[in-house]
């Protein structure tokens, strides 16, 4: 939007902390060697629980060719680092065990993959099957395999090498330090008359309007304090 770091430098002048910045709320991306299969799949999308650390989201999951997006991507890419792994569990509320056992009793013959491909998107579920080497039929996988592959559909861990940067990014994680900042006021510490809101705060919130709410919410604690501060003068 054309946006520049010019509040940052203005904070760094006055001797305001301002903490590391990066993009957030963003695709992640990943290496060739998983785009190549991410390519195939792209456009698909799929419920998921997506976790970092502590950090989880139950929403959405979308594959790209570029790599990962979709709700619950946005969400956990304000918590991943480099080199960090996520964890997927694609269909959360699914009981995969079940359903493969189930299907294995039913029919036997049908391959795993077809059996995934009843629950999970056809692509999906083809991808999976030919990645992890999930082939033959149900009948000829032992039920200690099904639950293997059960457990690999709710722990499936990836990682990512990168997001797509302030391209895409829907907001931008860290900035001036709120510790250097008056609470209802939003004016510098130290720094009479200057006053820093809005994205350029170290506050970032989740997907949802969060983002738009501080932004008009901030805004609104300064001008209400420049207002006072106008009256009682």
């Amino acid at each position: 939007m054309g946006a520049t770091g010019l509040g940052y430098q203005i904070a760094e002048r006055f001797g305001l902390a301002v903490t590391e910045t990066r993009p957030a709320l963003v695709p992640l991306t990943f290496g060739e060697d998983m785009l190549d299969g991410f390519r195939e799949i792209a456009g698909v999308a799929v419920d998921a629980r997506v976790s970092c650390g502590k950090a989880a989201f139950k929403e959405a999951l979308l594959f790209t060719h570029r790599g990962l997006s979709g709700p619950s991507i946005l969400q956990i890419s304000s918590y991943w680092r480099e080199k960090q792994p996520i964890s997927i569990a694609l269909l959360p509320d699914v009981d995969f065990a079940r359903v493969l056992l189930d299907a294995k009793r039913e029919n036997a013959r049908r391959s795993i993959a077809n059996a995934l491909g009843e629950i999970l998107p056809k692509r999906l579920a083809s991808y999976l099957a030919q990645t992890h080497g999930w082939s033959g039929t149900l009948g000829e996988a032992s039920d200690r395999k099904l639950l293997s592959i059960a457990q690999a559909l709710h722990g499936w861990e990836l990682y990512p090498v990168g997001s797509e940067g302030y391209r895409t990014a829907e907001v931008t994680l860290g900035g001036v330090d709120t510790a250097c900042l008056n609470s209802r006021t939003m004016e510098a510490k130290g720094a009479d008359g200057l006053y820093f809101i809005g994205e350029v705060v170290d506050v970032t919130g989740w997907l949802g309007g969060y983002n738009f709410q501080w932004a008009w919410s901030s805004g609104w604690a300064t001008g209400t304090a420049i207002a006072e501060r106008g009256t009682a003068h």
